[in-house]
């Protein structure tokens, strides 16, 4: 039986090849993205292992208000660090000081950066500062910094040049170095600005009695956790003594749990949807070719072959199609990763990576994975041989119905109409997993529904066809029309990669309309002063003050953001003057009222969840590990702008040593020019970095900037399972061809031209595209409604957008068609009428 595999595989090797294909791209589609996220992982890993240097005990404050790994902590007593130099097993120990600092370029503006910005302390100790000097000096005198290679280049920077330092005030130094993080230009994208110890506690400490912690080398035969635990005594209440390696692994837990898990998870859904049409493809290739082996199957059959070996037979030849495209497809992914990691290079999405790290667990999925989605996509036509009747020998060609069964009518009915209504109750009662459960059934159903519309859609599709090319544009109608199972087929997986190209163009469109309302609906003023999207980024609370006092502004509110404990659990909480802000932004306040500069606030949504209600006493803990009890001043229903909690102003500030806003909302007088307010606010800002005055369009468009390069590289990746998809469609014509090579022949014997011919099979594959497409534009927009709306965001689909993705989905179908209708142009008429 093996024999006869390998002898039908290399008898029909285009059949072969074109399994192939479609296994390959799905397999080297997966592959890569989990390679991918293994080398992200790894990537971070590195980071964080060298982030500390050589340091083998970090003293800090033991209270956590974030579960973001760039997430600070309070500052802890100085006096720690004569204790802690006196422990039995200390080698060294340097005081660390860390805090806000936005370094400005040589043009005055902050050097934009999308990981942390930091300032600090140069340490001293070479074994245990992670950064080194790759030019110039370390700081002496107070006014002295060394900066990051990455961000001298962004800012133009060399050493000797005069530039300033936001902490937020206003800080001028000089540049005496330029660090290295090892062998990176930075750590991640993280800025660091590097002052001499007095510096650091002059203009970041902002006091000599505090610092961060404490950095702790442990002499020769001393283990971390042996000099952690000595360590440990002589230390106050509220500080901590932590391992090198526990560091390590907590930043790398909050990693993995956070940026690294949504990532894997789309890579992972993306490859799953690649794979998914490449297992249509599959399926289609193999359906197609047990239809045109239906003789040879009735003639084992006939000679005592049982229904297990001729089922057998298929299987085998699956898994052998199988094993050789998933073992290329590995090395095809290693590509596709290191073309993946260019991309987000390129887009600047994540951090730098170095490399392909290839984990055994990405093997352990791909591999098996790659397998069983060709089985299981053969296992219908091989199901289907193994029936074939000995007498089916005796007929000369294999015809498929040209009507959908009953059952296959009812049932995918059925199933269309409880996917519909899931989907609709799920977005009716904002309940986003219902609607997730529906988005899913409503696929299934598509697909089972695909060969009962195959028929009258591509008659309708075509017709336009038939009408203006003539007998070929008719020929290619009746062909797509009467081979509704393989039409559905080749579709469906173009299907499938439209439909999430849709849902993704309108879920896009959704948010950014859902923005935009949010800020028409709460914000009525003109302009705004934003700092960016990068969360510890920001502005001195003097530019609201300033600002306040320009001829044109009637009102501003400035905002900022932290970390906080809130009922025991790590929360973002905006921070602002709750009087200032209710005047500028409409919050929908439902109880109480924001009149007071300390009231405290909350979200209805969380106001609910806890039970909470004005004048509830609400426990809260800051960074610097104080705690106190805040009582609830007002509930407000609108936190597309401030999140779920509004902490007083005059409440944060005593806990932090660098308040900051991130953003001031200012409303102009009546009759005041928008221009001339606009031209004052930029003048205004030049001292505090810059920050960009923005028109509230603007501001709405900034929202969604940051996640513009991610969703450039999600469009890529549905491409190239679309790019899978028409390779599908282009190996179904290519099968269909040589299946009807005699009829063919006919065609070119009665007087059909080559041109006719190439026509007719491009204008099939135009059908079956645009069917494809159709298809997916509808379910795509249905889903980007229901599961947008389950979210709460408007109905807000591109028109534009569809329209370019209906074009292309009807040029990418001729495109399929070229080798093929090529093919079958070129068939000799004699030969082709004598094929069997």
């Amino acid at each position: 039986m093996m024999g006869l595999v390998f002898k039908e595989l290399w008898g029909r090797k285009r059949r072969m090849v074109g399994s192939l294909v479609a296994v390959f791209l799905g397999v080297a589609f997966l592959m890569g993205t989990l390679v991918l996220g293994d080398t992200l992982a790894s990537s971070i890993d590195g980071y964080f292992s060298k982030a500390y240097g050589q340091t083998d005990v970090s003293v800090r404050n033991s209270t956590s208000v974030s579960d973001e790994p760039w997430g600070s902590r309070g500052q802890i007593d100085a006096s720690v660090l004569d204790k802690v130099r006196q422990v039995d097993g200390v080698a060294n120990a340097e005081p660390v000081i860390e805090g806000s600092g936005q370094l400005l370029a040589k043009d005055g503006t902050i050097v934009e950066s999308r990981g942390p910005r930091r300032a600090g302390n140069w340490l001293n100790d070479p074994k245990l500062n992670p950064y080194r000097l790759a030019e110039g000096r370390a700081p002496r005198a107070p006014n002295e910094v060394v900066i990051n290679k990455m961000f001298a280049d962004e800012g133009k920077l060399k050493v000797g040049d005069r530039t300033a330092v936001l902490t937020p005030e206003k800080v001028p130094v000089t540049v005496v170095g330029i660090s290295m993080f090892g062998d990176e230009e930075a750590f991640g994208e993280t800025s660091f600005t590097a002052f001499s110890l007095d510096g650091a506690r002059t203009y970041v400490a902002k006091a000599s009695d505090q610092i961060t912690g404490v950095s702790v080398r442990a002499a020769d035969g001393v283990s971390q956790d042996e000099l952690a635990s000595r360590i440990k005594p002589v230390l106050p209440a509220g500080t901590e003594a932590v391992t090198n390696k526990a560091q390590v692994d907590e930043g790398m837990s909050k990693v993995e749990s956070g940026f690294l898990q949504i990532f894997r998870t789309v890579l992972a859904a993306f490859g799953g949807v690649a794979l998914l049409v490449a297992a249509f493809s599959i399926h289609n290739t193999f359906a197609i070719t047990t239809a045109q082996r239906t003789r040879e199957s009735a003639l084992l059959r006939a000679l005592g072959a049982g229904r297990r070996q001729v089922m057998a037979i298929v299987g085998v030849e699956a898994l052998v199609i199988g094993a050789a495209a998933t073992l290329a497809g590995l090395a095809g992914g290693m590509g596709f990763a290191a073309l993946l990691r260019w991309l987000f290079t390129q887009f600047r999405i994540g951090i730098a990576m170095e490399g392909l790290t290839v984990a055994t667990t990405s093997l352990l999925i791909a591999v098996p994975v790659g397998l069983v989605v060709t089985l299981v996509a053969a296992l219908g036509p091989a199901v289907k041989a193994s029936r074939v009747a000995p007498l089916a020998a005796l007929r000369e060609v294999a015809t498929e119905s040209a009507r959908a069964t009953d059952t296959r009518v009812i049932v995918g009915s059925v199933l269309g109409a409880v996917a519909a209504g899931t989907v609709v109750l799920g977005a009716v009662s904002e309940q986003m997993a219902v609607a997730g459960v529906g988005a899913l059934l409503c696929v299934v159903a598509m697909v089972a529904l695909g060969p009962v519309a195959a028929r009258p859609v591509a008659a309708l599709i075509g017709g336009p066809a038939a009408r203006t090319r003539g007998v070929p544009g008719a020929l290619a109608r009746d062909n797509a029309s009467r081979s509704p199972k393989r039409t559905a087929g080749a579709a469906a997986a173009l299907m499938i990669g439209v439909g999430v190209v849709t849902l993704m163009t309108v879920f896009i469109g959704s948010l950014g309309a859902s923005l935009e309302d949010s800020v028409a609906g709460s914000f009525k003023g003109p302009l705004v002063v934003n700092s960016g999207n990068n969360e510890t980024g920001g502005f001195s609370t003097g530019v609201a003050r300033d600002a306040a006092k320009l001829p044109q502004v009637e009102r501003v509110a400035g905002a900022g953001n932290g970390g906080m404990r809130v009922d025991g659990d790590p929360s973002t909480v905006s921070v602002a003057d709750p009087s200032a802000l209710g005047k500028v932004l409409d919050l929908d306040v439902t109880q109480g009222a924001l009149s007071g500069a300390g009231t405290f606030a909350v979200s209805k949504s969380v106001a609910d969840d806890k039970g909470w209600r004005v004048g509830s006493q609400v426990p809260v803990t800051f960074a610097d590990g104080s705690s106190q009890r805040l009582t609830v001043g007002a509930v407000y229903d609108n936190t597309d702008l401030t999140g779920d909690y509004l902490v007083p102003r005059t409440v944060w500030d005593a806990h932090t040593r660098q308040p900051l806003d991130t953003r001031a909302f200012v409303v102009l007088k009546d009759g005041a020019s928008v221009a001339e307010a606009k031209q004052a606010l930029t003048a205004l800002a030049k001292p505090y970095g810059s920050p960009e005055v923005q028109t509230r369009d603007d501001f709405v468009s900034a929202q969604t900037e940051e996640m513009q390069g991610f969703v450039t590289v999600v469009y890529g990746l549905l491409i190239l399972a679309i790019v899978i998809a028409l390779l599908g469609i282009a190996n179904t014509l290519s099968l269909a061809v040589h299946e009807r090579t005699r009829e063919l022949g006919l065609l070119r014997a009665v007087g059909a031209t080559r041109p006719q011919i190439r026509s007719m099979v491009r204008w099939e594959s135009v059908i079956v595209a645009l069917f494809g497409t159709a298809g997916g534009i509808g379910l795509g927009l249905f889903l980007g409604w229901g599961l947008g709306t389950a979210l709460g965001n408007p109905f807000a689909p591109p028109v534009i957008t569809l329209v370019v993705v209906a074009l292309v989905g009807a040029v990418a179908g001729a495109l399929a068609a070229i080798r093929p209708a090529r093919r079958a142009a070129r068939l000799a008429i004699l030969s082709a009428i004598s094929a069997p």
